[in-house]
């Protein structure tokens, strides 16, 4: 479709603009923001008209969500399809890495989508087998590992130290793929108030369009100290995309939520910023930006753990932001300090590109 546009243009000088990474970014974010912004009330009104009843709420959860009973998901599905076509537009599709996000993207994406359909037609939030589901989520992103891994070094780098890097060999697959399921579970748990996911999401997209861009610079990443990847820079345009196609959902999603993003959205864009991070050798980045992603899906773990062994609860409920709610917040409290955290972590993980 970019080489389409280009026979558009009948000046270099506007081919040339339209060339540039920057340009691209630009220019898919405010193409999926529009379009988010144009399919949203349709798409918002099919779902409702199709869910019936919408998302199944949790009785033991907080008693506030029970407000929320209609409300429809698969929300997801508006950000994909945004998403898609502004890809299609202005990305190089020839990029080996875009496919491998790609790959993701959709996978995860319908992965999600029969997770949701589930829980909407049995009318009940327990969904897909975690072992089905699980399995599932390790063949795609093991597909997606293959395709970046045979364009990158199976290392993986430290960062804040300059040269230093761990070299997996054959193990970095098995990495690769569990920092992609990681990250789409772990925005999968986060996603569980109004707009809790999509801002953090938001925001971690942008942090990583930077650092993506400035990884596929050969004179930025020799300036900077840190890995060169070459055509990683064409993520950069994925980011932006996932920014647009996020913030568009964003205003449907805003307390009181008119849709939820649903396991469809939620693990797709978790997946996409894993496989952005291996792609541009910003694994262990990726836990700083995505922080509070982390903490939520830690918080699920160590709850797990601790009651099976003890039959006592850590947190009043997990995922974490649940035990604040209980603790008497405002789910615009328990959201805006959260968002705030995220502003913090992506500030932090901007840092490293330079402190070395």
């Amino acid at each position: 479709m970019l080489y389409f546009l280009a026979g558009l243009f009948e000046f270099e000088g506007l081919w040339n603009l339209v060339r540039y990474q920057t340009f691209r970014a630009g220019a898919t974010m405010m193409t999926a923001l529009m379009i988010g912004l144009i399919i949203g009330p349709r798409f918002i009104a099919m779902l409702r008209v199709r869910q019936g009843k919408g998302q199944p709420i949790r009785s033991d959860g907080p008693q506030t969500h029970l407000a929320k009973v209609g409300t429809p998901t698969m929300g997801g599905l508006m950000i994909l399809t945004s998403l898609f076509m502004a890809m299609l537009i202005w990305m190089d599709l020839a990029n080996p890495f875009v496919w491998a996000c790609l790959a993701v993207i959709a996978g995860f994406g319908v992965i999600g989508f029969l997770d949701d359909y589930d829980k909407v037609t049995k009318r009940h939030h327990a969904g897909l087998s975690s072992k089905v589901r699980l399995l599932a989520e390790f063949v795609v992103a093991g597909i997606a590992a293959w395709l970046i891994v045979s364009e990158i070094n199976t290392y993986v780098y430290v960062p804040f130290l300059s040269d230093r890097a761990i070299p997996l060999g054959p193990f970095y697959y098995v990495f690769a793929a569990v920092v992609i399921v990681g990250a789409g579970n772990a925005v999968n748990l986060t996603d569980g108030l109004d707009g809790l996911a999509t801002m953090p999401v938001v925001i971690a997209a942008g942090t990583f369009a930077i650092i993506c861009y400035v990884v596929g610079r050969v004179d930025f990443s020799n300036y900077l100290g840190i890995p060169y990847v070459p055509m990683a820079g064409e993520l950069a345009i994925l980011c932006a995309g996932i920014m647009g196609a996020g913030l568009a959902f964003l205003w449907f999603n805003a307390p009181p939520a008119a849709v939820f993003m649903g396991d469809t959205g939620s693990l797709a864009l978790g997946g996409a910023l894993g496989a952005i991070a291996v792609a541009s050798h910003h694994e262990i980045v990726l836990a700083i930006v995505g922080g509070l992603f982390v903490l939520e899906a830690v918080s699920v773990m160590v709850q797990v753990f601790w009651f099976k062994r003890t039959g006592k609860r850590v947190f009043r409920m997990a995922p974490i932001h649940h035990h604040f709610e209980q603790l008497g917040w405002k789910e615009s409290t328990v959201v805006i300090r959260f968002w705030i955290i995220a502003i913090v972590l992506a500030l932090i993980g901007l840092s490293t590109l330079k402190l070395r």
